[in-house]
């Protein structure tokens, strides 16, 4: 049976077979003699996303009392659920995104901190669930990155189409309903400052 560690766009953490591109947490919210989540889904505002591979480290899921590993499709997906890169093992990846994240939003000398700060009031619609926002922008101006909701269903947008994201990988699906904006509004300003995340080899057969 496959673990309850995969992440949505929406932030909902669910089982399936599927496998993730990237790992990363949110603290500690499982319980290891079970391998099964506990009822919170966050220890700490500091949501990161991580490299499956580091240095050759080897981790058996959700086996220590320890960070919580969580599996996402892409970094788009990731950031969609409101994550950001690890300043430990994606040092160069967690700079370029503050650089970007700073210059998007109009500040400097952001800490981690503070700039989790920001994202955790973001994400989060009353500590229950995905706060949705309205699009800052027409869909086709969106940023490379940016996902989307509409009537349920995430979707990717880049080179200025959208594409429907399902664990298996992105389809090609245009939107003909109203959308509400996944990715936290902090983070689209980042991308439109020219951070471009990760996206998985589908996104690019789906843009054809």
């Amino acid at each position: 049976m496959p673990l309850q560690n995969r992440v949505t766009p929406t932030g909902d953490i669910i089982a399936t077979d599927h496998r993730g591109t990237f790992t990363g947490n949110r603290g500690i919210i499982h319980d290891p003699a079970t391998r099964t989540l506990l009822n919170k889904r966050w220890s700490s505002p500091a949501w990161l996303t991580c490299v499956c591979e580091f240095r050759g480290r080897r981790r058996e899921v959700m086996r220590r009392q320890s960070w919580t590993e969580l599996f996402f499709l892409d970094e788009a997906t990731a950031f969609a659920a409101g994550h950001r890169p690890c300043f430990y093992c994606r040092r160069d990846d967690a700079n370029r995104f503050r650089a970007a994240w700073e210059q998007g939003n109009g500040t400097s000398d952001l800490s981690a901190k503070a700039m989790d700060a920001v994202l955790h009031a973001e994400r989060l619609d009353r500590r229950k669930k995905k706060r949705l926002h309205p699009l800052p922008l027409p869909i086709d101006q969106l940023p490379d990155g940016t996902m989307v909701l509409v009537a349920a269903e995430s979707y990717l947008i880049a080179g200025g189409k959208t594409s429907r994201w399902s664990f298996a990988g992105y389809e090609r699906a245009d939107v003909t309903a109203p959308a509400m904006l996944l990715t936290p509004p902090s983070t689209v300003r980042a991308f439109q400052s020219g951070y471009r995340p990760v996206l998985h080899p589908s996104a690019a057969a789906a843009l054809g």
